[in-house]
């Protein structure tokens, strides 16, 4: 073989041992992945509406350029989307978070239902977390503060506070 061919090969094994050291990764080193990625937490509200429900429980995306989305097992009663918003690290293994959905009215009654009508818009609902991630960085302890806004954007009551608890979603 001459040099060229071997200096083509050397760069060759060198960039296919890149490719494989970097881009099969699975996901397992969460430490240094911070708080991107699915995790499935506990919230309890301490103050508001949802003070009552002893079994919310949320369902998060954090995206690694700064979104998140959420989602919890109450979206369905009454309906609601899910919720879109962004985060950001404040410090080690410190995050915060902010995301909002929309809420709808109930119908007055089936007649609505009936004429074409249904779960009309509400306003709005603004959640901020502050996140604690755990040494391992496969769970999180948080604070939530929840503001809720009519369709005028005023405030419909006082915010309430929940404490939440996360793990990470893996294999």
């Amino acid at each position: 073989m001459n040099k060229h061919m071997l200096r083509a090969l050397g760069s060759a094994a060198a960039l296919l041992a890149g490719i494989w050291g970097t881009g099969c990764q699975t996901g397992q080193n969460a430490i240094d992945g911070g708080l991107a990625g699915a995790w499935r937490g506990k919230v309890q509200f301490k103050t508001g509406a949802f003070a009552a429900i002893g079994d919310l429980e949320f369902m998060y995306v954090f995206n690694a350029g700064g979104t998140m989305t959420e989602s919890s097992n109450y979206d369905a009663s009454p309906p609601v989307a899910p919720a879109y918003g962004v985060w950001r690290k404040v410090g080690v293994r410190q995050y915060e978070a902010r995301y909002a959905y929309f809420w709808t009215k109930a119908p007055a009654n089936f007649e609505e239902i009936a004429k074409g009508g249904g779960w009309s818009p509400g306003g709005h609902g603004v959640l901020s977390q502050k996140i604690t991630l755990a040494e391992d960085g496969n769970s999180f302890d948080s604070v939530i503060t929840y503001e809720v806004f009519d369709q005028h954007g005023r405030p419909t009551e006082g915010s309430s506070e929940a404490s939440a608890n996360g793990v990470r979603m893996k294999f």
